[in-house]
């Protein structure tokens, strides 16, 4: 309890002094406490019950639902509070981060950031448009207890810009204009915030194929240096080049090529330099384990600088 208190109040004091602020501490550290509290699912309707049940809290079921899709809660103040909060960010001298989206389906309409947009991974049954909000979020890598665990560092709703047109009524945020950001741009933004918060430090950050493109890696090598590293998936159709030649002696036409000869897809790679593999000793899925690999630098149109591929 005592190190839920040394966590808790910290937070609480990033809220404003007026009644509604002191009123939002006050709940939001409620809710902290219900989510952990190992009670039932983490879905709202239960964190209300939990709230009810073992606190003894009476809470009426409308404002508690407005409060948990509010846009007012002073985030910009409590993550910062919260990064620095953590005991030992660091793997290897290392800044391990994690970058993906989700999409929350909902069911009222009017909470903030819901639209409708494609889900891949729905099924047969399941509708391919649900009405969700879309969230684009940054976490911490850290071995806890032997495991790979991703702990929350930031996160974004994603807005549409059809919907931002058409001025959905979920789209307003009282007192200001929404404005369209890309993902990349979203991420990007928050990843350069986690940097500068934990200043010095090299970064790595690890994302799907999605966001592994020029899109993400050129503003952040920019604005972070040569300490930022982007490690992620290539699709299996990805096209690898050698490097570019040497440049060629002055005095001739011509720009200097950009890539060299085209090397095929990462499956055809994968096939040809299959003999040139060696054994490896990495930590998967809790253990140490034996793995067959082999690495070439080449480069990618998709991210427009060498690359070292496994």
């Amino acid at each position: 309890m005592f190190i839920l208190r040394d966590i808790l109040r910290p937070l609480q004091n990033e809220f404003s002094s007026s009644r509604l602020g002191r009123q939002r501490s006050r709940w939001f550290v409620y809710t902290l406490l219900a989510f952990i509290v190992p009670f039932t699912t983490s879905i709202s309707s239960n964190i209300l019950r939990c709230i009810n049940t073992l606190f003894g809290i009476d809470v009426n079921r409308r404002r508690f639902y407005t409060f948990m899709e509010s846009n007012k809660l002073p985030w910009a103040k409590l993550w910062p509070r919260l990064w620095g909060m953590i005991p030992a960010p660091l793997t290897n001298d290392r800044l391990l981060l994690a970058l993906d989206d989700f999409i929350n389906p909902k069911t009222g309409r009017k909470i903030f950031g819901c639209a409708h947009f494609f889900d891949h991974a729905a099924k047969a049954n399941q509708c391919k448009y649900p009405w969700a909000q879309n969230v684009v979020l940054v976490g911490l890598l850290k071995r806890i207890k032997g495991r790979w665990a991703c702990l929350l560092l930031a996160h974004r709703f994603y807005l549409p810009k059809k919907a931002i047109a058409s001025k959905l009524e979920s789209m307003n945020i009282p007192g200001k204009i929404p404005f369209f950001h890309t993902k990349l741009q979203q991420a990007a933004e928050m990843v350069m915030q986690v940097a500068h918060h934990f200043a010095s430090v090299p970064v790595t950050l690890v994302c799907d194929s999605w966001f592994g493109n020029d899109g993400l890696f050129r503003p952040l090598r920019k604005h972070l240096g040569s300490s930022f590293h982007l490690l992620s998936r290539l699709r299996s159709n990805t096209v690898l080049y050698s490097l570019p030649p040497t440049r060629r002696a002055k005095g001739k036409r011509g720009r200097p090529r950009k890539y060299g000869n085209r090397l095929g897809t990462c499956t055809e790679m994968a096939a040809q330099i299959k003999s040139e593999a060696s054994c490896h000793r990495v930590f998967l899925y809790g253990r140490y384990r034996e793995v067959m690999a082999s690495t070439k630098v080449v480069m990618l149109k998709t991210i427009k600088c060498p690359v070292r591929v496994v």
